[in-house]
């Protein structure tokens, strides 16, 4: 086979193949606390489905620093952090306004650095544990398989919506 024959039939081969290797993003996230699902979609469609652990105080609505509460309500994820403690982690851009007013009614702080993350990088080898139960300070975690893949389908401005 020729260099110039190989090389063609290199390139057709890639561009058959590379439709079938691209990955649909998300256009949005539904986080079901109830559930302890977090679910990816693009448009109606649903891409993807994840078991989840959320703070150890996961009902109702976070309202200040320290009430191991996961947020509830409208935000999108801002920026992401590829060295963080956790296997990686993608922020959630709690509070907003809303939250911050009603932490000042209430004389208190809203707290913040509310992330999608993965196991922590100590306890990579036992990442059923930490979505078995719920254990984080508010943030929502997932296994660091599930998390590479959120990581891959999920681009920085997505809309996340958290409810009860």
């Amino acid at each position: 086979m020729s260099k110039t024959l190989s090389w063609s039939f290199l390139i057709f081969a890639f561009g058959l193949l590379l439709p079938a290797l691209a990955l649909a993003t998300a256009d949005r996230l539904v986080v079901n606390k109830s559930e302890r699902q977090l679910l990816l979609y693009q448009g109606d469609k649903l891409l993807r489905s994840y078991e989840i652990a959320l703070g150890k105080n996961p009902v109702g609505h976070k309202v200040r620093r320290g009430d191991n509460r996961t947020p509830e309500g409208r935000y999108t994820l801002d920026w992401r952090n590829p060295q963080s403690r956790f296997y990686r982690s993608i922020h959630i851009s709690y509070p907003n306004e809303s939250d911050r007013r009603r932490a000042a009614a209430k004389g208190v702080h809203p707290g913040g650095d509310i992330m999608i993350h993965g196991v922590p990088n100590r306890y990579r080898d036992n990442q059923e544990f930490f979505v078995s139960r719920d254990w984080t300070e508010g943030c929502i975690a997932v296994t660091n398989d599930d998390m590479k893949e959120i990581w891959a389908l999920v681009a920085d401005n997505t809309p996340i919506e958290i409810i009860p």
